[in-house]
């Protein structure tokens, strides 16, 4: 498995990843979008930018990949890493939004795609919200284009009675759209991209019209690679994308860096102190999530049978987010075992049968016997009682 940290993304608690950058505009909105969120980074990439852009991109590609990577510029101004690990993943990213092919984000459930996703079209385009959300009952006219029914039934087919849909906004104007969860959409909506990846043109058969994909067009989609099977995309679809695969976290230690400052980030957003004295619980939630999930304890030694749940690095961020709230308004502020076992026992017993056992064989067989686990154990004991 290679060496990757993504910071968390939208699903769930966004991912996973490695970003501590201020939170801007943390009064008024619960979540600023991306590009108001590290507009100052942006801004000082573009300044510094003596690069050839792609034209209608806001940054050169090597600034586009600076500001997903991280690094400090040349007057001082340090851009924080929103997706650690090998820099020619972000380079293949990047790359593909600068020719005619579109970019796949890969993954299982967890790994930042949504959030990769979501920097590169504020990276490229300045505009993260030209977003098709994927679902069983996405309609064809989510990626096509609606109608208002007033203008509609007052005039008729018109542009004016036309609603564009993100991927015709981004077509028109030369920008970076965005499909998450491409493979839950039902296939025969799928296939509606075809034309749009393949001949870059929207046709408006009612109208007579079609609109043309101007240049700085491209197009993010994200797929769990765990919804194999539900909606798989035509070969004719696959062969428009570029897929590149997101992985977990390579190391134990590059996990408990990523929901280490992913916690901080969520945390000063809440309004949530700051947890110092929270490393061995991270570490402990990063250990159990990681073993459970790899089927096999840390040295080595103990196999171990895995639960149903994905026990992504998110899940391990939403659970030591709670914790720390748990600790905030219910304890001392100081992050304890029992602030976080209620949040693991729910992550790992999705299926309340199966589950269960292997959960109670793990807290038994190994927690158990580990020095300096002890209070972890009572804990965990207890919610699992």
């Amino acid at each position: 498995m290679s060496d990757a940290r993504v910071e968390n993304g939208a699903e769930s608690g966004r991912g996973t990843a490695a970003e501590a950058g201020p939170v801007a505009g943390s009064g008024a909105v619960l979540r600023p979008h991306t590009e108001d969120a590290f507009a100052n980074e942006l801004s000082a990439l573009a300044a510094a930018d003596d690069r050839p852009r792609p034209e209608r991109w806001r940054l050169s590609p090597w600034a586009v990949a600076t500001y997903l990577l991280g690094g400090t510029l040349a007057d001082g101004t340090v851009i924080t890493p929103k997706y650690v690990g090998p820099r020619r993943i972000v380079e293949v990213a990047v790359t593909t939004l600068a020719t005619d092919r579109a970019l796949l984000l890969l993954g299982v459930p967890g790994t930042a795609k949504t959030w990769v996703s979501e920097h590169l079209a504020a990276a490229v385009s300045g505009d993260s919200t030209l977003l098709v959300q994927g679902t069983a009952g996405t309609p064809e006219e989510a990626i096509r284009y609606g109608w208002n029914y007033a203008q509609l039934l007052a005039h008729g087919p018109s542009r004016d009675a036309l609603v564009p849909s993100p991927v015709m906004r981004a077509m028109a104007e030369g920008m970076t759209a965005r499909v998450e969860e491409l493979t839950r959409i039902p296939a025969d909506v799928q296939d509606t991209l075809i034309t749009v990846l393949s001949e870059k043109t929207l046709p408006i058969p009612e109208l007579g019209q079609e609109v043309q994909a101007v240049r700085g067009f491209n197009l993010i989609a994200t797929a769990n690679d765990r919804d194999r099977g539900v909606n798989e995309l035509s070969s004719a679809l696959r062969r428009r994308f570029n897929t590149v695969v997101l992985p977990l976290p390579a190391t134990p230690d590059d996990e408990v860096d990523i929901v280490t400052r992913r916690v901080e980030q969520i945390g000063r957003s809440l309004d949530l102190p700051a947890a110092p004295d929270g490393m061995a619980e991270i570490r402990r939630v990063v250990t159990v999530f990681r073993e459970l999930r790899d089927g096999l304890t840390a040295d080595g030694r103990t196999k171990l049978k895995s639960p149903s749940g994905t026990l992504s690095t998110a899940e391990a961020i939403s659970v030591v987010t709670n914790g720390l709230a748990l600790a905030t308004h219910f304890g001392d502020g100081v992050l304890r075992p029992a602030d976080v076992a209620a949040g693991i026992l729910g992550a790992v017993v999705r299926d309340p049968a199966a589950d269960r056992v292997i959960w109670q064989e793990y807290l038994e067989s190994v927690v158990r016997e580990r020095d300096g686990w002890k209070d972890f154990h009572r804990a965990c004991r207890e919610v699992s009682a």
